[in-house]
């Protein structure tokens, strides 16, 4: 009987986990950002750097993309996607992101910051 009841138990505790991960919201955002021309190439690189850094070191930092405007590359869109509204402002506090800021603020002439919903999304495996 003892068996019985630590298993149902241990089910249920792990339906629980798996309930709760799935209800908690990802949080999407894109970062519409120009950058001085001037400074484009040392912008770039400090992007990846920021960007290859959360990626490897922080769990709830799932997807970055950053693309830039074929016309004028100084227009860069970055995708960003947290595992949810916690993950991003762990994020936001990590020597890392602070590094990226301060090494940027004098290159960025602009910055929107947009909370998205994610409605779709189709990938090959």
């Amino acid at each position: 009987m003892n068996r019985i009841f630590y298993l149902s138990a241990i089910c249920l505790l792990m339906l629980s986990i798996t309930v709760s991960a799935q209800t908690k919201k990802q949080m999407v955002r894109l970062a519409k950002i120009t950058v001085d021309p001037a400074q484009l190439d040392a912008y770039n690189t400090a992007l990846k750097k920021q960007m290859a850094t959360a990626v490897a070191k922080e769990p709830g930092v799932l997807t970055y993309y950053a693309v830039a405007d074929q016309k004028d590359p100084s227009h860069i869109t970055i995708l960003e996607i947290y595992a949810d509204v916690d993950a991003y402002k762990k994020h936001t506090e990590t020597a890392h992101f602070k590094e990226y800021k301060a090494t940027v603020q004098n290159m960025v002439k602009s910055l929107e910051l947009v909370d998205v919903d994610l409605i779709g999304a189709a990938k090959k495996p």
